[in-house]
């Protein structure tokens, strides 16, 4: 299990933006991310591990919200009814694709210029390999072959 303080710095953007993604109030999304890491620290051993650590940081989260929305009935800016709640399981989908994301670009940095421009080209251009090897000056099986290997140096890191 990993430290309350490590998980803190992990996740507390998270759990604060998905809040404020519900109430639009960064004072009240603040307030309920401090919350939930109180009740976290308390609870850490309730923690089954059978879902990520995000989703279980979000259900608290979203107890804490209910619990203030009820409490603060017709004084709360949004009525519980109207909350637009998102899917914890979606939030941590969309949370592990940005970290998928981010690490393929930082291992794309690493391999030659010419096989990160033909993958830059490739991924988020979405060009085919005619258009890559027109734009590079270069045949369009070069272009297939320098991505093909690009491909390949990342699998050995483990990326793709």
């Amino acid at each position: 299990m990993e430290s309350m303080d490590k998980i803190y710095k992990e996740y507390a953007n998270l759990i604060k933006n998905y809040i404020f993604s519900i109430t639009k109030d960064v004072n009240l999304a603040e307030d309920i991310m401090q919350e939930t890491f109180l009740v976290a620290i308390n609870q850490i051993n309730k923690f089954r591990g059978d879902c990520e650590i995000s989703t279980w940081l979000c259900s608290i989260a979203k107890k804490i919200l209910y619990k203030k929305t009820k409490r603060n009935n017709l004084n709360s800016t949004i009525p519980i009814n109207e909350l637009n709640l998102i899917d914890s399981k979606v939030l941590e989908e969309e949370y592990l694709i940005n970290d998928s994301k981010l690490k393929l670009f930082e291992s794309l940095q690493k391999l030659d210029s010419n096989t990160r421009e033909v993958m830059y080209l490739r991924l988020t251009g979405d060009l085919t390999f005619k258009e890559i090897g027109t734009i590079l000056h270069k045949s369009e099986n070069w272009a297939r072959i320098t991505f093909f290997r690009g491909k390949q140096k990342l699998r050995k890191e483990d990326i793709v």
